[in-house]
Formats: structure tokens, C-alpha cells, sequence
């Protein structure tokens, strides 16, 4: 079986884009493709309470992760606090906070801003023992500077797409590496190559849904049940069977993210 540990259930291209589907399709959908488990991430303040109001319909299906997206820190509104954090996180479905983390990429939203959530969730964390999902884009250098702060709290750099040595940081300071249907694009021989080069016990899958789905059906909106595509590329890249990679990442899944019910 398979966990995705990153897909956005409650996403409104879900409904808005044809066909349109429900959540309870996508979850029936992800079963019949032997990913019995799937967390949900909830990184807008709108989206907290459908994502734990669905979990609390599927609970031993869906998990959740609260917080606050880099790119939805605002000047019009406080920087989440970790005491608002760790009250999100005494429900019983959020298995993690995030995604949180530093994007640089747009240039919209203030760094320091982008800086003192991304330590909030940290310090929410360890506070709360829960992992963390991080988001890093043009940011490598200041994600693990802010992250060297916070030694000891579990986290994982979610939809891996950076340098070898982001990877090697990552591990280094006790995180986990996951990939998402990127792996599979016929330009990511050098995403491969880390993936290859990786410790097997640190490596997660998920499909950041409803987007980059993975060939072949890249360009399509993305969904849980194609994570098994992600999971064979990986397979060849391990040199290894799909079975096999199913094991380690859900064994890997479990261990990082410990409040996921067993089924």
C-alpha cells in the first residue's frame, strides 16, 4: 500500500475544473489504486475546517496538516502564531503542521514575514511533537539557516526539487526528502540522481494534488491515485520493485508522521 503524504483534497479545482469530483470519489478512487492513506494539506486559514471536517468523516483514510502557506503571509493580517498552532494541533487528525517554509520565487510577500512564520511553526512543533511540511523555493540557503535554529524537530522538504546539496542539508539535520510526480518528467534525470543517492529510509512520495501529475498524464490535473506512476519511477531508480518501494516509503510515512492511524 501507499500514504500520500502530500495532496490538497480540499483544492477548488476539485469542483471548478471538469470533470468536476467530490472528495469522497477521490478517496474511493485512491483506494482502488492501493493508497490507503492521504494527508491533506491545509496551508489557508479557509481551508482548516473542511479539511478536519472531511477527516473526521474518513479517519482512517485522511489525515490533515494546518498552517499557513509562505505565499499566503500577508501584510494585512498577524503572522500566525505557535500558540495558535499547537491549539490547531490538539485535534486528533492533524498528523503535522505546514506547509510552512520560505518562497522566494514571486517576490510578493515579505520575507521577514515568510521567516517568523516558518519559525512559528517550527517552535509549534517541537513544542506539540509533531513534524513539520516545508516549503523552499529559491530560498535554500535561508530554509536551512532557520532550520539549524530548530535542531531536533522532526520535517520533511515536501515536492523535493532542489540541489544536491539541499538534499544532503536536509538529511543531515535529521529531515526526510519527498518527490512528487516531478520525478517522473523526462527533464529530471538530476531530481532522479539525488533520489538515487539518498539514504532509502529518508525518502517519502506524494502527489501535491491537484497539481504536477505525473507522466503519463502530465498536464492533466493531478490526484492521489496516480501516485503509484511516481512510485514505479522511483522503483526503477532504485533498482528495486514497486512492492519494495511501497514498504519503505509507507514505513517512512509512519515514522515521520506517528499520529497516522494504522489500517
Amino acid at each position: 500500500m501507499f500514504i500520500d503524504t502530500h495532496t490538497h483534497l480540499q483544492h477548488h479545482r476539485f469542483q471548478t475544473e471538469e470533470p468536476a469530483v467530490t472528495a469522497e470519489f477521490l478517496l474511493e478512487e485512491a483506494r482502488k489504486a492501493n493508497v490507503t492513506q492521504l494527508i491533506t494539506i491545509a496551508c489557508r486559514r479557509e481551508e482548516w475546517t473542511p479539511a478536519l471536517q472531511l477527516a473526521a468523516q474518513h479517519p482512517q483514510q485522511l489525515a490533515v496538516a494546518v498552517g499557513i502557506h509562505p505565499q499566503d503571509v500577508s501584510e494585512d493580517a498577524p503572522v500566525i502564531t505557535a500558540d495558535e498552532l499547537c491549539e490547531l494541533a490538539q485535534n486528533p487528525h492533524v498528523v503535522a503542521l505546514g506547509e510552512t517554509g520560505l518562497d522566494y520565487f514571486y517576490q510578493t510577500t515579505p520575507r521577514d514575514m515568510q521567516a517568523q512564520s516558518f519559525h512559528n511553526h517550527l517552535s509549534a512543533a517541537k513544542k506539540c511533537g509533531l513534524p513539520v511540511v516545508i516549503h523552499t523555493r529559491d530560498a535554500e540557503e535561508d530554509t536551512v539557516n532557520i532550520l539549524k535554529q530548530h535542531l531536533g524537530t522532526p520535517f520533511v522538504l515536501h515536492c523535493f526539487t532542489g540541489t544536491p546539496w539541499l538534499a544532503g542539508q536536509g538529511i543531515d539535520l535529521g529531515g526526510y526528502v519527498s518527490f512528487s510526480g516531478i520525478l517522473t518528467f523526462k527533464k529530471s534525470q538530476e531530481l532522479r540522481d539525488i533520489a538515487a543517492s539518498l539514504p532509502r529510509d529518508k525518502v517519502l512520495i506524494e502527489t501535491d494534488a491537484p497539481y504536477l501529475a505525473p507522466e503519463p498524464f502530465r498536464s492533466k490535473r493531478n490526484a492521489s491515485f496516480y501516485l503509484p506512476h511516481t512510485a514505479q519511477v522511483l522503483a526503477n531508480v532504485w533498482q528495486t520493485s514497486v512492492e519494495d518501494v511501497a514498504h519503505i516509503t509507507t514505513a517512512n510515512a509512519r515514522r515521520l508522521f506517528s499520529r497516522l492511524p494504522l489500517v
